[in-house]
């Protein structure tokens, strides 16, 4: 583990591309989902992309390689939705633990043999956790301003069993991603912290926001500042944003919090904005001009691609990014 924080003051760190951008390539049908295993579940399991690391899991070890060959220094676990609260939707619950260990098992197998490959650029596992689709904050239903679909302790119970499968998989780090409410973020980074007190371990988080619009705020309606300052009281390994915007857009809310936290700073922003088919067209070239802005202001330390994604784009990030250093942190 204090690998990664001694790769951090040595290099910016490149985190790796879409994960579903790369599965849509493989137009898996209902069956490919199922697999032999679930051939007769009663719901329809297509567009579950966690599920693949149980029913595909080649094609999920195949992109997790693509990526480090590309240059990626970690990588993300196929676990955006492993969460018993969005699994409800494939009414698939009972099977949360196995799809996060499963998934991290894949990663760290694929990790472990570059690393063997390249000692002196070790790869890292950080095990996705995303925001499921309820939020704590505010009320699905405008009729009724008060009422919540999900309650703090739910999403807590939640995160922790997540958390405590990435880390019997294997992951090296996690990721709380695309946090548009900061209270279902903090019920993970508790629930985390409740993992790390009961194992009596350390484990490095990387906490990153997404700015949902031009009006500069996450959907519960914080700035990039008062996001950092809401989560500076836990001990992160890096703050940042990903998604929902293209890497110049998120600009300036690095630029707003880059000078005031001694954390790492992340990005992985979406390849542009999506078209009127919700395809990404923005070039990897494109994208690196882009994010050669964020290097030449000094703001990352970890630098990757959201949706949109691929390869090819994060091996043009990773050429670029190893022409800079990194920003410097105080807190490593």
């Amino acid at each position: 583990m204090s690998n990664i924080y001694k790769a951090l003051q040595e290099r910016i760190l490149v985190l790796d591309g879409a994960m579903g951008t790369m599965l849509q390539a493989y137009k898996f049908t209902e069956e490919d989902f199922r697999g032999e295993r679930f051939k007769d579940y009663p719901t329809p399991l297509q567009g579950n992309n966690d599920l693949l690391s149980i029913t595909q899991p080649e094609a999920i070890k195949t992109i997790h390689g693509k990526y480090f060959e590309a240059g990626a220094d970690i990588v993300e676990t196929n676990t955006f939705s492993g969460t018993t609260i969005a699994m409800a939707d494939y009414q698939m619950e009972d099977l949360v633990y196995e799809l996060n260990y499963q998934s991290a098992k894949i990663a760290k197998e694929v990790a472990d043999a570059f690393t063997a490959k390249e000692p002196h650029k070790p790869r890292f596992v950080a095990g996705s956790i995303g925001p499921t689709n309820r939020t704590a904050s505010m009320s699905p239903d405008v009729n009724d301003p008060g009422y919540r679909a999900v309650t703090f302790d739910e999403l807590r119970i939640a995160y922790k069993q997540q958390t405590e499968a990435l880390l019997d998989g294997g992951a090296d780090l996690l990721l709380v991603e695309t946090v548009f409410d900061t209270l279902n973020a903090k019920a993970a980074l508790f629930a985390i912290e409740q993992v790390k007190e009961e194992r009596n371990i350390e484990v490095p988080i990387m906490l990153s926001g997404t700015i949902t619009d031009a009006s500069g705020r996450t959907l519960s309606g914080q700035t990039a500042e008062a996001f950092l300052i809401s989560v500076s009281h836990i001990p992160l390994l890096s703050v940042g944003f990903n998604c929902a915007l293209g890497a110049n857009l998120l600009q300036p809310h690095l630029q707003a919090i880059a000078n005031k936290t001694d954390f790492a700073i992340s990005a992985h922003p979406n390849a542009g904005l999506p078209n009127a088919f919700g395809e990404y067209d923005e070039t990897p070239e494109e994208m690196g001009e882009q994010i050669e802005e964020y290097l030449k202001k000094d703001l990352i330390n970890i630098i990757g691609g959201c949706c949109g994604t691929s390869p090819e784009h994060i091996r043009v990030i990773a050429n670029i990014a190893a022409k800079y250093k990194p920003r410097v942190v105080g807190g490593l």
